[in-house]
């Protein structure tokens, strides 16, 4: 009912404000037997944790994880995983001016109005800060599917603002702060700095990716696979709209071409993003991504005030002017989690199907 938790088996339970003492989650269904300690799980909140880079925000957390349960000499014991992110960087005075206020774009206004207060500090519980134990969940999630079927997840941004980004290569991805498949990020980083100076923000597009995932997925009619994805891809922070495969370019595609034609040696194309019938096919599954403009923006903004009279808003505080720069960790987690989540429900209601990642599934090229 009160929608901090994602998933049954692998149910992740998200807690925490972001000015609290500390943000954090719970996951109950991990199977017993995992290596695990924070290492595995710190890598990826190091590639979403803020303050990293100029383009970001300089809110300076070290997003240090720590495991209180369900571990015993480094492997899951099957019972319920707390991890524990403290909030070390807080600046609350800094949103001493809208406690009166709504803030364009923003969370505000609907969450006093359904709970009859709301927590202005950095947006609480609306706050993407909420994504980092996601994060940390997913890390568990794609160890697992690793050392299960060896999934990897993948993720690139291919858009920022109205600067389309080609891709070059999965290699370039880790070299630069957007995640971009590029060599050259220049272009990107002149038009950050000028969206900065301007007080302004804007939008992006993630792309994410998991390969060697089972055959079989899914269920129909309303679990399906794609169905989930998402779901859970909605529940980011700022996310406006899903696509899996094709998307919107589906529309403007024939059946001769969109339908995924099949050959002794594989699917010849992926337009269905890795899903056919809510049931995944083995192929590689495709997500993409829209993420809104950030609304935490210094230029002044007309709103109403708690009273609803007329008010002028200007939300101070360390924003980032896009907050698709440090969402493609973010969109990989939700994925992983999606994935697991189907793996664990398939291992027991089908136990006796072989469950493969064959070859011959996989796309040409």
């Amino acid at each position: 009912m009160s929608g901090n938790t994602l998933g049954t088996l692998f149910a992740v339970t998200n807690f925490g404000e972001s000015h609290g003492p500390a943000i954090g989650c719970v996951i109950d269904g991990c199977p017993p037997g995992l290596s695990l300690s924070e290492g595995d799980i710190q890598g990826d909140l190091d590639r979403r944790r803020p303050g990293t880079s100029r383009h970001v925000t300089q809110r300076n957390e070290p997003d240090a994880v720590e495991i209180l349960s369900g571990v015993y000499q480094g492997k899951t014991t099957g019972t319920p995983i707390c991890l524990l992110i403290k909030n070390t960087d807080q600046r609350s005075k800094d949103y001493a001016n809208i406690l009166e206020t709504f803030r364009p774009g923003h969370a505000d206004y609907t969450y006093l109005h359904k709970y009859g207060r709301r927590d202005p500090r950095g947006g609480g519980r609306a706050s993407a800060r909420l994504t980092a134990p996601m994060v940390a969940a997913g890390a568990v999630a794609k160890k697992w599917l690793a050392e299960k079927y060896g999934t990897v997840f993948r993720g690139c941004m291919t858009q920022i603002g109205d600067i389309v980004i080609p891709f070059e290569s999965w290699a370039h991805v880790p070299n630069n702060p957007f995640f971009a498949p590029v060599a050259d990020v220049s272009e990107l980083e002149t038009y950050m700095d000028e969206l900065r100076k301007a007080g302004d923000s804007c939008g992006a597009r993630i792309r994410v990716t998991a390969s060697r995932v089972p055959v079989g997925l899914g269920d129909p009619l309303f679990d399906k696979l794609d169905a989930d994805i998402a779901f859970a891809m909605m529940g980011i922070n700022a996310v406006k709209g899903v696509e899996i495969g094709a998307g919107f370019a589906s529309v403007a595609q024939r059946g001769t071409t969109h339908g995924d034609a099949l050959s002794p040696e594989g699917f010849m194309s992926n337009n269905a993003g890795g899903v056919l019938g809510g049931i995944s096919t083995g192929q590689d599954l495709e997500v993409s991504i829209a993420i809104k403009p950030t609304s935490s923006i210094i230029t002044p903004r007309p709103s109403i005030d708690v009273t609803g009279q007329p008010a002028v808003v200007v939300t101070k505080g360390r924003h980032d002017p896009c907050v698709g720069i440090r969402a493609t960790p973010i969109a990989e987690a939700m994925l992983a989690l999606v994935v697991m989540e189907h793996a664990l429900r398939q291992r027991a209601q089908n136990a006796d199907v072989k469950v493969s990642t064959p070859d011959i599934m996989r796309p040409r090229g």
